[in-house]
């Protein structure tokens, strides 16, 4: 399983893509795409249109796992997020490639194991559970990886309820603590 994490933003826009390997998830690349400030919006996210699907084209992901959109304080950001999350969707979309949206919360949460984890702790466990030597930087690209690697969590676990579910109910009384 290939993974594209997109932590979404028009200035800064974090990417991740993670792939399973027998020996756990790897990084193949983490980063952030930039636009510059000076341009005007549209001029903003034509540039970034064009860095998403360079990025698509070059790691052709199985799927791409977002920052969920939440309410924020700061009207203009919360629109600038929305704007970057939106291109991000489309183009997968476009791909067929399935998205998965996950609150900052649940990405802390299959990460760290904590749903309040800070970012220090987040960036600290992106960096074990991907083996690298140094926390990725800039925190946009720790949290794409912390959205990629909550995907893949969650396919985990979905998979072991679906084998779960295959194999069918316990006889009744064959629960824990059953006699």
């Amino acid at each position: 399983m290939f993974v594209l994490g997109i932590d979404p933003g028009v200035s800064r826009c974090g990417y991740a893509c993670i792939q399973t390997t027998p020996s756990g998830p790897h990084a193949r690349a983490i980063g952030v795409l930039r636009t510059s400030p000076a341009d005007q919006l549209p001029q903003r996210l034509a540039e970034l249109q064009r860095e998403l699907r360079a990025l698509f084209d070059e790691f052709t992901p199985d799927a791409m796992a977002i920052e969920r959109v939440l309410f924020q304080s700061n009207a203009r950001t919360a629109m600038s997020v929305g704007q970057a999350s939106g291109l991000a969707m489309a183009e997968a979309a476009a791909r067929s490639i399935p998205v998965a949206q996950y609150s900052p919360n649940e990405a802390k949460l299959a990460v760290a194991g904590h749903g309040g984890a800070d970012k220090v702790q987040m960036q600290e466990m992106v960096r074990t559970l991907l083996r690298l030597d140094v926390v990725p930087k800039p925190a946009d690209a720790a949290d794409a990886a912390g959205l990629a690697l909550c995907h893949l969590a969650h396919l985990g676990l979905r998979r072991s309820i679906d084998a779960a579910n295959r194999r069918g109910p316990r006889p009744r009384g064959a629960g824990v603590g059953a006699r």
